[in-house]
């Protein structure tokens, strides 16, 4: 069986969980007295919005979780992985509902967006609550007797509430139609991006699995200067590598093709707070930065070309090289800082292992999509 066959079924695995938890999820609504038509609503609410992306942050979990008991799971095992795993997918359909309405987009996975169905409007706010409090109620269902119930609660919440704050970052540093370049810089690019992207893209899948092993918050063997213990050590690579992640998003926006993209870069005229447009910043000519003031954020073709040609005048593509070199480089060196054999594992515990975040890290590395 080829690569590719393997991961198609191990998709279609993962998403025929979701069916078992979706029934789950309404067969509890009707047991609180919603009728018919309210039940049909929620169905549909979770189907349009929590299916039909790429799942990567979903199945990070299920691989998370492998990697670091070192075996394949068992029937029961991939079922609860692949139940925080949706969790997280839940997470995720909450911030695109609600940032598609924030934003006017049109369409969302060549759809058009949940809020512009027929019917729908500002109702997608409360639907985007009831997405919310169905990851909590999978969460308590399944996972109230565990020890780690608590810290799965807290992780959730506090990885909403950072994920919020990126969202009130982006939206007063870059408001729908009126571009300040004079709030942007790299430093509040990264502070977006750590706390919008970073946190459930990339801390929460790994950290979920984490508990769900049984790492505890305890200290590795590492030196005084070192993170404090296992959730502080995957935070602090998993943050840079959202970082990085976020990066290729911003310059393929710009340098990628429809093609490549599945739709045209939008950031230019939007007038986002991307790393293009900060890096731009710090290396443009006064004349250079007058362009850009005059024309970033613009809703015309040609302010558009006219800031690409700017980008191309400075040598993006150069910057951009440079950097991705020097990311993968630091990732590689936090990676490393991870004990290849700590003492607890002759215990036969479950531990920390480098090829969690080598795994992220190849499949992010130099992408072109």
């Amino acid at each position: 069986m080829s690569q590719a066959e393997t991961q198609a079924l191990r998709r279609a695995r993962f998403e025929a969980v979701f069916l078992v938890l979706r029934e789950e999820v309404l067969e509890h609504c009707a047991s609180e007295g919603l009728p018919d038509d309210a039940i049909q609503w929620y169905s549909r609410n979770l189907t349009y919005n929590v299916t039909g992306g790429k799942l990567n942050r979903g199945l990070a979990v299920v691989d998370t979780i492998e990697i670091l008991k070192g075996r394949s799971l068992s029937d029961s095992e991939f079922f609860r992985a692949s139940l925080l795993g949706w969790c997280v997918e839940l997470l995720q359909a909450v911030f695109l509902v609600s940032d598609d309405m924030m934003d006017r987009c049109a369409t969302r996975r060549g759809k058009p967006c949940y809020y512009r169905l027929d019917g729908v409007n500002h109702i997608a706010v409360n639907d985007s609550t009831m997405l919310e409090a169905a990851i909590f109620h999978l969460l308590r269902v399944h996972f109230r007797s565990e020890p780690y119930y608590v810290h799965l609660l807290e992780l959730f919440h506090e990885v909403t509430h950072k994920t919020e704050m990126g969202q009130l970052l982006d939206l007063i540093t870059a408001p729908e139609g009126r571009v300040d370049l004079h709030a942007f810089s790299l430093e509040r690019h990264r502070n977006i991006v750590t706390k919008k992207t970073s946190y459930y893209s990339f801390y929460l899948p790994v950290a979920i699995s984490m508990h769900m092993c049984g790492i505890p918050h305890l200290a590795l063997p590492s030196s005084s200067c070192a993170p404090s213990g296992p959730y502080d050590i995957a935070r602090d690579i998993l943050l840079p590598l959202g970082e990085y992640f976020q990066v290729q998003d911003d310059f393929l926006d710009f340098a990628g093709t429809p093609e490549q993209l599945g739709k045209a870069g939008t950031d230019i005229v939007d007038g986002k707070c991307s790393w293009c447009v900060n890096t731009a910043l710090a290396h443009v000519t006064p004349a250079q930065r007058a362009l850009l003031d005059a024309d970033y954020g613009r809703n015309d073709p040609a302010a558009e070309v006219r800031v690409k040609a700017l980008y191309e005048d400075i040598g993006l593509r150069g910057l951009y090289e440079q950097y991705e070199k020097a990311a993968y480089k630091r990732i590689i060196a936090l990676i490393e800082t991870i004990p290849e054999h700590p003492a607890s594992e002759d215990s036969g515990s479950v531990v920390l292992k480098r090829e969690v975040f080598t795994s992220f890290l190849d499949k992010i590395n130099k992408r072109q999509k």
